[in-house]
């Protein structure tokens, strides 16, 4: 078996479809979302911020083509927050553009300069049920009847295996990508062991399939991702069932802490029921 090197922390889908070296997929992948018929990989101008971190997060692939700017990210957990995740990205990668000369934008003209229209998509294959598309927008981040002047819209994307089948059909290395996800997490069911799981993935996954090659060229790498990937949502998940519980307890603090404060309980009893020693308790309750 590969030594895996845990520290790889790029993401499966980022190293499939963000890759200089896949970028025939990449297009396949924006003209099944586009409807589109672009024939020429070269067409695609890769503007992803590899080395660029900004609140701790990197950004998963973006890229020039046509008249469009467009911005991908894989997401294993359900987030509505990722409008505001595109927003950092655009306002990155616009001033970069605005910045590039070759582009000829003249952002002191006094005539209109036009720039690339983003298309912001996130695509999701946690194992959460979602619906196939899903709408999120920015302006739900910020208090009702506010009326922003700033909205961005991003287009979840169902890429579990059996969803969007039509997007599937219509492009063959997303197809392959999300049954393979589907075959790891299937294996890791029966195996109890995610490298075996990826493993015996590796070896099922069709002879024809055209990420195979790349897959196995890049075992080691492969299976790195998908275990960072698991271990981040495990982590994630242990995160919020600690926040959650934190959260109960603090909830009944306070409804104790109220309860003396009115005379109901005394400090012993309230104390006992908070499994806290009578000085904590006032302590907690900053009655001492």
């Amino acid at each position: 078996m590969d030594k895996v090197n845990r520290e790889y922390k790029d993401r499966l889908f980022k190293f499939i479809f963000g890759n200089p070296e896949n970028k025939a997929w990449t297009l396949s992948l924006y003209n099944a979302i586009n409807n589109s018929s672009y024939a020429d990989p070269e067409a695609i101008r890769l503007t992803t911020l590899e080395d660029a971190v900004y609140m701790s997060m990197k950004n998963d692939t973006s890229f020039l083509i046509g008249d469009t700017m467009n911005f991908y990210e894989q997401q294993s957990s359900f987030n509505p927050n990722m409008p505001m995740r595109f927003l950092i990205y655009a306002g990155i990668l616009y001033g970069r553009y605005i910045d590039d000369k070759a582009n000829k934008y003249y952002k002191f003209s006094s005539t209109l300069q036009k720039a690339p229209t983003p298309k912001c998509i996130c695509f999701y294959n946690g194992t959460k049920s979602a619906e196939d598309r899903v709408i999120l927008k920015l302006s739900d981040a910020f208090l009702p009847d506010s009326e922003p002047d700033i909205e961005l819209r991003v287009t979840m994307i169902n890429i579990n295996y059996g969803h969007n089948q039509e997007l599937m059909e219509a492009c063959k290395p997303l197809k392959e990508y999300a049954w393979f996800i589907d075959r790891v997490r299937s294996n890791h069911k029966k195996m109890q062991n995610l490298e075996q799981a990826i493993d015996a993935a590796l070896d099922e996954l069709d002879k024809d399939a055209l990420i195979r090659p790349f897959l196995l060229k890049n075992q080691s790498e492969v299976k790195a991702m998908c275990i960072t990937e698991y271990d981040d949502e495990r982590t994630l998940a242990e995160t919020r069932e600690e926040s959650y519980e934190e959260g109960k307890a603090d909830g009944v603090l306070s409804t104790l802490i109220d309860l003396v404060k009115k005379g109901l309980l005394t400090l012993t009893q309230a104390a006992e029921q908070a499994n806290m020693s009578v000085s904590e308790f006032e302590s907690k309750a900053g009655l001492n």
